[in-house]
């Protein structure tokens, strides 16, 4: 059996069962139907200051070529948004490589506070992986979404780490993140990897979703590192799947609940006298 495969149909991500060929959406496609106004703020925000900032630059551009200067301040939140991308695709890989015990010594320097804060949290935490960079995969609610780690980590009584594992062992469903803040919707997504059927790895092997203690995310910015236990309830699984039921209204219901017309106008009506005139 060979891996699972992803594919984007109309911004959104798929993953394709690598035995079925079952297309499910992904999990953060599902999250994504969550409401977000801030986003146009924040997108205006960033076009304004970016007008601001360069106004000689943008006012020279703009007299030869105005189209290039407005496609120029509009990506500004578009080109932002690829530049964290890429720097949170480069740290995810680097914590794969580094949770499964290769030793980094060296790495470009946007990287290096990362690298550094990780180390930190191995060094203080001491977890145990089980599972790193697998796919979740729910056949009962039709999702599948890649999860970055299970780990087994050991807290005394007040819930915090033990790293000479002297505490009681808890397995965790972990995610890393490296955006500004943490947000209230890693819950949605960490509690629908945790209430998925089966895992598939990188070889399309198979296996029970494991029973899971909890979740927790692993906060990483070039300042800090913090590591947050994350709810995973019924109650935050119940809302990951409405919004389940909402992308299915989204991508398919919404398309066929309204029919052809079955009467219309006919355009403008010319009289008898109008046509006479012509």
């Amino acid at each position: 059996m060979g891996s699972v495969r992803t594919i984007m149909r109309s911004g959104s991500r798929f993953y394709v069962d690598p035995e079925t060929s079952i297309k499910v959406p992904g999990v953060t496609s599902v999250v994504g139907m969550l409401p977000k106004p801030f986003l146009t703020f924040w997108a205006s925000k960033m076009t304004a200051e970016l007008a601001v900032d360069s106004l000689d630059f943008v006012g020279r551009m703009a007299a030869n070529d105005r189209d290039g200067a407005v496609d120029y301040l509009k990506g500004a939140s578009r080109r932002y948004t690829k530049i964290r991308a890429d720097v949170g695709s480069k740290a995810h890989d680097l914590f794969e490589r580094m949770i499964r015990g290769e030793k980094v010594y060296s790495v470009h320097p946007d990287l290096e506070p990362y690298r550094l804060h990780f180390a930190d949290f191995l060094e203080k935490v001491n977890p145990e992986l089980v599972r790193a960079e697998d796919v979740a995969w729910s056949d009962t609610h039709e999702y599948a979404g890649s999860f970055d780690a299970i780990l087994r980590v050991w807290l005394d009584e007040e819930g915090k780490p033990t790293p000479d594992r002297s505490g009681t062992p808890h397995l965790l469903i972990v995610d890393w993140k490296t955006s500004k803040s943490t947000y209230a919707d890693v819950a949605l997504q960490m509690s629908a990897y945790a209430h998925a059927d089966r895992i598939i790895d990188a070889d399309g092997n198979e296996f029970p979703m494991p029973d899971l203690d909890g979740a927790a995310v692993l906060h990483i910015t070039p300042d800090q590192w913090a590591f947050k236990p994350v709810a995973i309830d019924r109650e935050v699984f119940e809302i990951f799947l409405t919004l389940r039921r909402v992308f299915t209204w989204d991508r398919e219901i919404s398309k066929r609940v309204i029919g052809r017309a079955i009467a219309k106008s006919y355009g403008e009506l010319v009289t008898g006298t109008q046509r006479r005139a012509r």
